[in-house]
C-alpha cells in the first residue's frame, strides 16, 4: 500500500500501477483480518474465508510482481523497493497455507466430516 503514499515513490511512477497494487494490498489486508477473526471466533465461514484471502493475496502478489517487472525501472519505486523485498516470503507463506488447506481438505474427504482436523484450543493460547 506504500506505493499510494505521496513522496514514498518517484512522481514518475505510473499512477495506475500504484493504484492497482495499493488497492490490491488493501483488499488482501482486509480479507486477512476477516479470515483471522473468523478463525478466532470459529465461524462456519472461517475456512472458506482463508481460501478467499489466500487466493486473492497470491494473485495480488503475482500481479504486483508482473507489473513491477513490466515497469523495468526499480529506481521509480523509491523507498517502496524495501517492502518489496518481503514479497518472496509472502509467496512462501501463501504456498504453506495452500498446503495446510489442501491437507485439511484431503483429511475431510477421507474421514467424511468437516471436523477432520479440529483446532486444539489449548494450542491457540
Amino acid at each position: 500500500m506504500n506505493f499510494m503514499v505521496a513522496g514514498f515513490v518517484s512522481p514518475q511512477l505510473n499512477a495506475d500501477f500504484a493504484g492497482q497494487v495499493g488497492w490490491g494490498d488493501l483488499i488482501a489486508a482486509a480479507l486477512a483480518l476477516i479470515a483471522m477473526a473468523a478463525l478466532s471466533w470459529r465461524w462456519s465461514i472461517a475456512i472458506p474465508m482463508v481460501w478467499i484471502f489466500n487466493v486473492w493475496g497470491t494473485l495480488d502478489l503475482l500481479n504486483a510482481y508482473y507489473m513491477g517487472v513490466k515497469i523495468g525501472d526499480p529506481g521509480l519505486f523509491g523507498a517502496g523497493i524495501y517492502p518489496a523485498l518481503y514479497v518472496p516470503l509472502l509467496l512462501v507463506s501463501h504456498v504453506m497455507v495452500f498446503m495446510i488447506l489442501a491437507q485439511r481438505a484431503s483429511a475431510e474427504a477421507r474421514d467424511g466430516s468437516s471436523d477432520a482436523a479440529p483446532v486444539n484450543p489449548s494450542a491457540v493460547r
